[in-house]
């Protein structure tokens, strides 16, 4: 599973989609689905815009959890 910490980022800096939405230039649509862990699949430009704006590293951004073996 693939885990997106990007709440926390938004979080610890108290901004909201809205904010990170404005200055990214990525819609608002992308920035909740990654925000509420839901999406699917992400666009590479959406990637490097948001470690961009936030100063980060993809890991930082997210995270791989294996899933657990039965």
């Amino acid at each position: 599973m693939i885990k997106c910490h990007l709440s926390t980022l938004m979080g610890e800096r108290k901004l909201k989609l809205v904010d990170v939405a404005r200055e990214t230039g990525l819609h608002r649509n992308t920035i909740t689905l990654l925000y509420d862990e839901t999406a699917a699949r992400v666009d590479l430009d959406a990637i490097s815009k948001l470690c961009k704006f936030f100063d980060c590293k993809i890991e930082e951004l997210f995270e791989y959890i294996p899933d657990a073996q039965n």
